[in-house]
């Protein structure tokens, strides 16, 4: 029996081989990963407590075990890869998330005034330090690389891929829902000759972008999305309906169908679920993007109801996993500039937040759309193989 146990643990064999450490053991021989930390995927336990902790609150409970110190994985990515590819956590349901649960599904959790706390929380961290985790522009969304071979390269293949996909032109007025730094705003000033209106809910980066992009006839306001007026030749949203919520998404389209022309096109991309009835995962909720809710096809497609139609649907989740691997690899090499003013745990904490996500695509567990939605369609159709 102590040839499972990882040799550097400390933790008495009597404790570690516990009924928990057990069951947790098994679930994980089934993905490929054993606890005894001889592959690069596989757990290193520094504390006992972690199987009971992941067994009774699932992500909630081994994610704060992991920012404690308790345990560790040389390639945290490829740990979460085998665990989510191998779908051994589908019907582990910790009833002592039944509370999350309840409240995911029963509660309005991103109404207006609970919508700027990830504003704060997530996106209000600081500029700077945005800066050198993302791109030169600071796209805070998955890269296109199809034929990228850096992280610039896939952020600017994706913006250009937006423009054409919305067919703009010079002279046309373009709405960013969730704007961001402003990325897609200023590159469809710049190369498509458009004039664009963003909101979003962190003053932070919309200070950032009025200050940037002085010279381009963008205007940025800190504005949530149902209060959005004016008409648009076009409408973009990259990365902000992750945050509108399910007891939101009528609302969010109806607002979306109230400003785009009648003969507009309206570009949706977002993270989304495979599966219509899941609830947001809870240490992701509480530490990550609180009130957060990813939204499934069928879930896009009953808000769409009436109001839209689906010209094109476009799904490159996996190019999210190499996105995600870049961030951390800049993050990780900027971490001496921002150590003494975040901490340790906070490292430890986006390092789960960053590599997990990267995991959970590489495993195709959630995915990337961007869908392209018109209000009665496009005469003669629309042929994405042609912009």
């Amino acid at each position: 029996m102590r040839a499972f146990l990882p040799e550097s643990s400390g933790i008495p064999v009597q404790q570690t081989l516990s009924a928990d450490y057990r069951i947790v053991s098994d679930l994980l021989r089934r993905a490929g990963i054993s606890m005894s930390g001889e592959n690069a995927w596989d757990m290193k336990l520094h504390d006992a407590s972690v199987p009971r902790e992941a067994l009774t609150r699932g992500n909630l409970g081994l994610g704060e075990a992991y920012m404690a110190g308790s345990w560790d994985a040389e390639q945290l990515d490829q740990f979460f890869y085998k665990l989510l590819r191998s779908r051994i956590t589908d019907n582990i349901h910790p009833l002592r998330l039944l509370r999350h649960v309840v409240a995911a599904k029963l509660f309005n959790r991103q109404s207006v005034r609970r919508a700027k706390i990830v504003g704060n929380m997530h996106y209000d961290l600081g500029n700077d330090f945005y800066e050198q985790m993302l791109d030169s522009r600071l796209t805070y969304t998955c890269g296109y690389w199809a034929n990228a071979t850096d992280l610039e390269q896939a952020q600017e293949a994706k913006l250009d891929l937006i423009c054409r996909k919305l067919c703009l032109k010079p002279g046309m007025s373009l709405l960013d829902i969730g704007c961001g730094w402003g990325s897609l705003m200023a590159y469809a000033a710049e190369h498509y000759g458009v004039r664009a209106v963003g909101v979003s809910i962190s003053r932070e980066q919309v200070a950032w972008a009025k200050s940037r992009y002085q010279h381009l006839p963008l205007e940025f306001h800190f504005e949530d999305y149902r209060n959005i007026g004016g008409t648009y030749d076009a409408i973009a949203s990259v990365g902000m309906f992750e945050h509108v919520g399910r007891k939101n998404f009528g609302v969010y389209m109806d607002a979306a169908h109230r400003v785009l022309k009648q003969d507009g096109l309206f570009l949706l991309h977002t993270i989304g679920k495979n599966v219509r009835n899941t609830t947001p995962d809870p240490w992701i909720d509480k530490y990550i993007f609180p009130n957060g809710d990813l939204p499934s096809i069928g879930q896009i497609g009953d808000a769409l109801d009436g109001l839209f139609r689906v010209e094109d649907l476009h799904n490159f989740g996996a190019d999210y996993d190499r996105t995600l691997m870049s961030w951390f690899d800049n993050f990780d090499r900027s971490w001496p500039m921002f150590a003494d003013r975040l901490g340790p745990t906070f490292y430890r904490m986006w390092k789960y937040y960053l590599l997990s996500c990267a995991g959970a695509f590489r495993a195709r567990d959630i995915q990337l759309w961007q869908w392209v939605l018109s209000k009665d369609g496009v005469p003669g159709g629309y042929r994405r193989e042609e912009i």
